[in-house]
């Protein structure tokens, strides 16, 4: 697979530095977001990208194939710049309040459920190289990438992983990932600090040509009918955190790359 740019590692960089991750080194080389623009701020006609990205969020625009051509410099700026991370911030601040607002029980119960790609762990790297969502999904390059085992932590979600585990509550990964890539994902998670959980479940052939929303409904029923409390879940994408046995409370990450049903 193709090297990155050297301007382009510099950015991904600094964009998963934990120390100093709003420092504004970045200011000068990343353009801010410019509304009906793109983000080197040349007009898009009819467009609007930032409120495309908003419809996406709030589930207004929904079963999109691609980012729109003309918003992949604004995906890009707003994905490699402060304010996905700061967006992302915003999630997680709001899931430890609740989290740690619980009188939980002792008995090993309580879980909290993640996904995984661009939850846990972040392929922007990948998408990067991709034009951040502007091109139509290559299941046999992604596929390659996963198996490289080199997927970044989303450095917020990591804070919140070692939150709960303090609290006392197990972490169970549900992703969309198959079978085949149990293997290097787990090594992946480990080598960049998620070191332990409850279950990791990945997608079997069972649900061969069934939507991530049925999948991970019916995988959070088996949770929950073995015992488990889902006191939260977490996910980028809405069919991480909608269906049934959803638990107590969904936190939806930021994601404009690209929508899973």
């Amino acid at each position: 697979m193709e090297r990155l740019p050297g301007v382009l590692l510099f950015f991904l960089a600094i964009f998963f530095s934990t120390t100093q991750a709003y420092e504004p080194l970045i200011n000068h080389q990343i353009h801010l977001l410019r509304p009906k623009s793109g983000a080197g701020g040349s007009s898009v006609p009819g467009v609007s990208c930032l409120s495309w990205r908003l419809g996406v969020e709030v589930r207004n625009i929904i079963n999109w194939k691609t980012v729109p051509a003309q918003c992949e410099s604004y995906v890009g700026h707003y994905m490699l710049g402060h304010q996905y991370r700061k967006d992302s911030k915003a999630v997680t601040d709001v899931a430890w309040l609740y989290a740690k607002s619980l009188n939980l029980t002792k008995d090993g119960k309580n879980v909290w459920v993640f996904d995984i790609d661009e939850t846990t762990l972040s392929n922007l790297p990948y998408y990067a190289r991709h034009g951040f969502g502007t091109e139509v999904y290559n299941s046999t390059s992604f596929n390659e990438w996963v198996l490289e085992g080199t997927a970044p932590a989303l450095p917020e979600s990591l804070q919140l992983y070692k939150k709960l585990l303090k609290l006392g509550v197990k972490v169970v990964f549900i992703t969309g990932r198959g079978e085949d890539q149990r293997s290097v994902t787990i090594t992946n998670l480990k080598n960049v600090g998620y070191h332990t959980w409850e279950k990791l479940v990945l997608k079997g052939s069972a649900y061969s040509g069934k939507t991530s929303y049925v999948y991970k409904s019916a995988e959070r029923e088996k949770l929950e009918k073995s015992g488990f409390r889902i006191i939260g879940n977490i996910g980028d994408q809405w069919s991480d955190i909608l269906g049934t046995s959803v638990g107590n409370r969904t936190f939806k990450l930021p994601d404009p790359l690209y929508y899973i049903s």
